[in-house]
C-alpha cells in the first residue's frame, strides 16, 4: 500500500485514547487477547489499516478464523504505526501486511521484543507517481521525472500554491514524496487527497475528463483493472539511497510485504497464529478480494466467502 506508509513516529496517539475498533470496541479496552494455551482461539485481536487492499487481507483472514477455527474476531481500524503499541499490551494480535517500516521493526522487535516478524504475505508491494494514461499517451516523455517541471504548470490546482500539485492519499502513508520534490528540484507542492477512495476518484476524473493529475500510488490494487495507471521513472532505488528520510533522492524499492504480530501472541498457543503464520497469497488475490469490497460493494464478509470458497485449497493449507 505503506501502501501506503509514513516515516517516522512522532505525534502518535496512545491507542487507549483516540482510537475506536469496528462495531465499537474501543482500542485500550478491556478485551482478551488470542492467549489460551488451550489452543482454543477466544479472541482474536486484528489492526485493520486504511486502505482496501489490506481490508482485503484482513476480511479473509478474519473470515476463515470465525468459522474455521471459532475465534472472536475484533477488527480494529488503526492508522499503520498506530498498531505496533498494542502489541505489548495485548490490544492488537497481528498486522497483516506491513510495508517495509524498519525503524519500528527495530524498536518493537530487536529492542523491546514485543513484536516477531512472521514472514512474508506473498504480496509484493509498489509505490511511486503515476498517471492517467491519457497524459502519457498525448506527451510520453513525461514519464521521465527529468521532464516533470516541462509540464507542471498544467497540474496547478487551487492547493498548490503556484505549483504544480502532487496528489498523496492518507496521512499516515509512509511517503518520501516531500523529501523528492525538494531534493529533485521539482515544481511541485505535495497535496494531500486525505484517503486512498479520494486518491482513486482524482484518478479516475482524470482519465475520464483529460484532466491534469499525477500522484502517489501503489501496487498491488484493484483499481489498475479499471485504470491502467502509468508509473513515472524516477531516479533508480538503490540500497540505501533512503536512509536518511530527509535526503531521499531515489524511488521506492519493491517491498516484500510481511506481517507481523505481537510476541504474546505467538506464545499464546492460539490457532490463529498458525493462520497468521500460513497466511499466503498472490497480488491477484488480494486484488480480487479487494475489487468486490470497493467496486462491486460487496460487504468486507461477503467478498471474503467469496474467494474462500473459490479457493478451497489455499485455504486449507492455511490452516496446515
Amino acid at each position: 500500500m505503506t501502501r501506503p506508509w509514513r516515516t517516522g513516529t512522532a505525534g502518535l496517539a496512545v491507542l487507549g485514547l483516540t482510537l475506536t475498533a469496528c462495531g465499537g470496541t474501543k482500542v485500550g479496552d478491556d478485551s482478551s487477547s488470542a492467549s489460551d494455551s488451550s489452543g482454543k482461539c477466544g479472541t482474536f485481536n486484528l489492526a485493520v489499516n486504511p486502505w482496501v487492499g489490506y481490508e482485503a487481507d484482513a476480511a479473509v483472514v478474519a473470515y476463515v478464523a470465525e468459522h474455521e477455527l471459532g475465534c472472536t474476531v475484533e477488527k480494529k481500524d488503526l492508522k499503520a504505526e498506530i498498531g505496533w503499541q498494542g502489541f505489548e499490551t495485548g490490544e492488537v494480535d497481528a498486522i497483516l501486511e506491513n510495508w517495509g517500516h524498519e525503524d519500528l521493526k527495530k524498536k518493537y522487535i530487536t529492542q523491546q521484543k514485543t513484536a516477531v516478524d512472521l514472514g512474508s504475505t506473498g504480496n509484493k508491494g509498489i509505490i511511486g507517481w503515476y498517471l492517467p494514461p491519457w497524459i502519457v499517451k498525448k506527451y510520453p516523455d513525461i514519464t521521465d521525472w527529468k521532464n516533470l517541471n516541462k509540464y507542471a504548470a498544467n497540474f496547478k490546482t487551487s492547493e498548490s500554491g503556484g505549483k504544480g500539485q502532487l496528489l498523496d492519499g492518507d496521512p499516515s502513508y509512509q511517503t518520501n514524496d516531500e523529501a523528492l520534490v525538494k531534493n529533485l528540484k521539482l515544481d511541485f507542492k505535495v497535496v494531500y487527497a486525505g484517503s486512498e477512495t479520494a486518491l482513486i476518484q482524482a484518478f479516475r476524473d482524470a482519465e475520464q475528463n483529460k484532466k491534469w493529475v499525477i500522484g502517489y500510488f501503489y501496487e498491488p490494487q484493484w483499481f489498475f483493472s479499471e485504470v491502467p495507471l502509468v508509473h513515472v521513472e524516477l531516479p533508480r532505488y538503490t540500497k540505501g539511497c533512503d536512509a536518511d528520510p530527509a535526503k531521499v533522492a531515489c524511488d521506492y524499492p519493491v517491498f516484500d510485504l510481511d506481517k507481523i504480530v505481537s510476541a504474546k501472541f505467538a506464545e499464546s498457543g492460539s490457532p490463529a497464529y498458525d493462520l497468521v503464520k500460513n497466511f499466503k497469497w498472490t497480488n491477484d488475490d488480494q486484488n480480487t478480494v479487494a475489487k468486490s469490497i470497493a467496486l462491486d460493494k460487496m460487504t468486507p464478509e461477503a467478498a471474503a466467502k467469496k474467494w474462500v470458497d473459490a479457493n478451497p485449497d489455499k485455504v486449507k493449507a492455511w490452516l496446515g
